[in-house]
C-alpha cells in the first residue's frame, strides 16, 4: 500500500466507515499476498481469500492481536466493536461480526492513518491465524 493515503484524524470519522474502508483495504491485501504465493487461477484465489476474510476468521485475527495493540488502536477497535451496522451476519454469530467489523475498523484506521507498518503486522498475523486454522 502506498503512503499518500494518509487523512487528517481518521480516529474522528465514524467506526463504520473505517470498516468501510478496512473491508477493501484487508481483502486486497489478503488477494494481493496470495497472488504472490503463486495462486493464479481465480476460483482458487476466491476460494483461498474467504478463509481470510470471512468473520470467523477476522475475529480470530482480531483475538491474535489483542495483547499487542495500542491504548489508541484499542479504542477503535472498541469503536468498531460496538457500532450498530445495519447488516445482519449471514454465516456467522452476531460476537464474531461485530469482532469482524472492529479487525476492520482499525485496518481503515491504519491505512487512512498512513501507518503501513502496522497494516503489514496486521495482516501477518491475519496469516498466521488462518494457517493455525488449518493445521
Amino acid at each position: 500500500m502506498t503512503g499518500d493515503n494518509k487523512i487528517e484524524r481518521p480516529g474522528e470519522l465514524p467506526a463504520l466507515v473505517l470498516a468501510y474502508v478496512g473491508d477493501a483495504v484487508y481483502e486486497l491485501l489478503i488477494r494481493e499476498h496470495l497472488v504472490r504465493a503463486g495462486l493464479v487461477r481465480v476460483d482458487r484465489l476466491h476460494g483461498e481469500a474467504v478463509k481470510y476474510v470471512q468473520a470467523a476468521a477476522q475475529a480470530r485475527t482480531l483475538r491474535a492481536l489483542e495483547g499487542s495493540l495500542s491504548e489508541e488502536e484499542m479504542a477503535v477497535v472498541r469503536r468498531g466493536r460496538n457500532a450498530k451496522s445495519p447488516h445482519t451476519p449471514r454465516s456467522s454469530g452476531v460476537i464474531e461480526y461485530r469482532h469482524s467489523t472492529a479487525l476492520e475498523s482499525l485496518v481503515g484506521y491504519l491505512y487512512l492513518k498512513g501507518d503501513t507498518a502496522r497494516l503489514n503486522h496486521i495482516l501477518a498475523a491475519a496469516l498466521e491465524a488462518a494457517e493455525e486454522q488449518q493445521q
